[in-house]
């Protein structure tokens, strides 16, 4: 059976493995979920698992009846690809189908940054400041030759930044901790705290 969570992001901090080395880990808050919808091949065209995290008072008409069967309302609603295994709807999931040395892949939202420049953007080195170039120490400088009279594509320019989706794969499971809904990783994951996370295994 697949495993696979939503989860919040708590913050970052650090553990000793039993060797004295000093790990980065990222605490999680994950879980627990409730299983609000189950996708099938002959119905839908493929196999998957909703899963409804965080309750809350109000929610749209259109999800009230999705959520109608599961009986509660939630804030989070993600679905998760599955291959194999049996699922039913009101089915709660926690931690607990994690260990640690575990590999799982997170995805999550960066911080979003607005409108951008090349040097935060791109990383640019930018001009002197100095010998003529003014107010120019910041500018992208020439984004190409005049023949084909347009910008090529992915030509690295300002515009907006962050706010993208992002997937890491194999962290680490250092420790699970099921009676506060914990998960301890190794290393960082994206986002900001308290930004919703979707913890899976590979398949």
């Amino acid at each position: 059976m697949s495993k696979f969570l939503l989860a919040q992001k708590i913050s970052m901090s650090r553990t000793f493995l039993p060797d004295g080395a000093v790990v980065p880990v990222t605490r999680l808050k994950a879980g627990p979920c409730t299983v609000t919808r189950v996708r099938s091949s002959e119905r839908d065209g493929y196999r998957a698992v909703q899963l409804g995290w965080g309750e809350t008072k109000r929610v749209t008409k259109p999800v009230a009846g999705l959520l109608k069967a599961s009986g509660k309302l939630f804030r989070h609603l993600k679905e998760f690809r599955v291959t194999e295994g049996e699922y039913q709807v009101g089915q709660t999931m926690d931690v607990s189908q994690f260990i640690p040395g575990d590999k799982v892949s997170v995805a999550g939202w960066s911080k979003g940054r607005g409108f951008q420049g090349v040097v935060k953007r791109h990383g640019f080195h930018g001009h002197p400041s100095t010998h003529g170039h003014k107010d120019q120490a910041r500018m992208p400088g020439s984004i190409g030759a005049g023949g084909v009279q347009h910008v090529r594509k992915g030509m690295r320019m300002a515009g907006r930044m962050g706010g993208a989706r992002i997937t890491v794969h194999n962290l680490e499971v250092v420790s699970v901790l099921p009676d506060s809904h914990e998960l301890v990783l190794k290393g960082a994951v994206p986002g900001a705290p308290r930004g919703l996370l979707l913890v899976s295994a590979p398949k």
